[in-house]
Parts: structure tokens; C-alpha cells; sequence
């Protein structure tokens, strides 16, 4: 994939003026925007964590089998954390959100928290949030970033075994901010695809709706992926400098 400069620079003003032109803006991002902040992504070889496939440590079933390894992983997950910071494609997209307010919706697929710690508000999380944890029992929940969690943390409410508060494998969206995400992605007419490869559904499904509904499609990928066929301009390369370079022009 590799363009001349004129390639490059005639995609970047297609993709400024597609955003300046829009009322109504939705993003979607995944891990490719967090890979640039050095957030691991703990599939080893073969999809397996410290010889145990990632299923086992994110699905309901594994938690049901043996909580402590389960919580072994995402405590490792939480510790890792600690030291990330969100990079200039976060940062990016903060300066989108303040410069179109409540026309603006962003939809992550990722857990890490980092496009509410750059200053996101205007934000969908899909498949919840790492640093929170919730009953298994009853209603409790809590956002406790940056703290330390014993092996099985316990529900402060009933003392039933708390969960992270994330999305497993064979688990269903949260199916409130689910549908915001819906609506969103119908109602606006410029949709960003940012850093995802957009196979996993239900998000996939997201780039056809907006499709569906007139939406132009803009993706930030490092290399073509299936959203690439349904995008009307695609910026290759980190996302971490194609979307401050978008941002840039947009300001003049």
C-alpha cells in the first residue's frame, strides 16, 4: 500500500472536506488507536494467555470455572494500564468533539478508558470499561482506576464476587448504550472507522448502517481491512498521525 504524496495528500483534503461539510458526526474506534499507546494486547501465540486460550479468561463460563484465573488475567490487564497515556489520535479526536459539541458521537469497542482520561465525553464504551467492576448479584458498581484488587474481590453491598465490567466472549452488548450507538451512526452523515479491522459484529454492522444511511465513511487504518471496500476514503498509516494531520487541516 504504498502512495505517492500526491496519493496521500489528495486523500487527506478528501477526508477534510468530507468532515467539513458534516452536520453530524459519529466515530468508531478499536484497538488500533490504543496499539499506539502501548496498550498490549495479551493474546499471545495463538490467542493464548500464559498457555491458557483467551477464552478462558474472557468468557462467562471460564469465570464460572475458576474466577481466580480469570481475575489473574484482568488484574494483570488493569496493572498495565497503569502507565498509558492516550496518544495524538486520542487527542485528535477530543478536539473533533469540542469543535462539533453535541453533533459528535464516539463509539469505542476498547476497554482501556483512554478516550474518557484524553477528554472525551460524547462517548459510547460497547464493550464496557476495564477499570470498573460490578456484582455479580446485585446492582453495586464501581470505577476504580489505578487500584490495587485482591485476587477475588468481594461486593462491598452483599459480598457476592464482583466481575470486571467488561464484555465477554458469547456475552451481549449493553443493549442501552448499544442502541445509542445505533442512532447515532443512523443520524450522522460522516462516519470514522478508526483503527479497527471491523470483523468482530455486532460493531462491524456499524460501518454498513452508516453506509445504509447516506453516511460518507472515512477510515484510519495502518493497512486495508474489510471496512476498506465500504470507505470512501481511506488513510493508511498509524492513526496517531493521520488524524491530528485531518485535524490540522480542518482548523485552517
Amino acid at each position: 500500500m504504498h502512495h505517492s504524496i500526491d496519493e496521500i495528500e489528495d486523500r487527506l483534503d478528501r477526508a477534510t472536506n468530507l468532515l467539513r461539510q458534516a452536520k453530524n458526526v459519529a466515530v468508531l474506534t478499536g484497538a488500533g488507536i490504543s496499539a499506539e499507546s502501548g496498550v498490549p494486547t495479551f493474546r499471545g501465540g495463538g490467542g493464548l494467555w500464559e498457555g491458557h486460550p483467551i477464552e478462558e479468561v474472557a468468557t462467562p463460563e471460564g469465570f464460572a470455572r475458576n474466577p481466580a484465573l480469570v481475575w489473574r488475567f484482568y488484574n494483570m490487564r488493569r496493572e498495565a494500564l497503569r502507565q498509558v497515556l492516550p496518544n495524538p489520535g486520542h487527542l485528535a479526536l477530543v478536539a473533533l468533539e469540542q469543535r462539533l459539541r453535541d453533533r459528535f458521537t464516539l463509539i469505542t469497542q476498547n476497554v482501556d478508558g483512554l478516550h474518557a482520561i484524553a477528554g472525551n465525553q460524547r462517548l459510547l464504551e460497547i464493550h464496557g470499561r476495564l477499570s470498573r467492576v460490578r456484582c455479580t448479584s446485585c446492582e453495586f458498581s464501581r470505577d476504580c482506576p489505578g487500584e490495587s484488587l485482591p485476587a477475588l474481590p468481594k461486593c462491598p453491598d452483599c459480598g457476592d464476587l464482583l466481575r470486571p465490567d467488561v464484555v465477554w466472549f458469547h456475552e451481549m452488548l449493553p443493549q442501552d448504550i448499544w442502541r445509542k450507538a445505533e442512532l447515532a451512526v443512523t443520524r450522522c452523515d460522516c462516519f470514522l472507522v478508526v483503527g479497527t479491522s471491523a470483523v468482530v459484529y455486532p460493531a462491524a454492522g456499524l460501518v454498513q448502517t452508516a453506509r445504509q444511511h447516506g453516511a460518507s465513511v472515512i477510515e484510519f487504518n495502518l493497512e486495508q481491512t474489510p471496512a476498506s471496500a465500504l470507505a470512501h476514503v481511506s488513510l493508511f498509516g498509524p492513526s496517531g498521525k493521520t488524524l491530528p494531520e485531518v485535524m490540522q487541516r480542518l482548523r485552517t
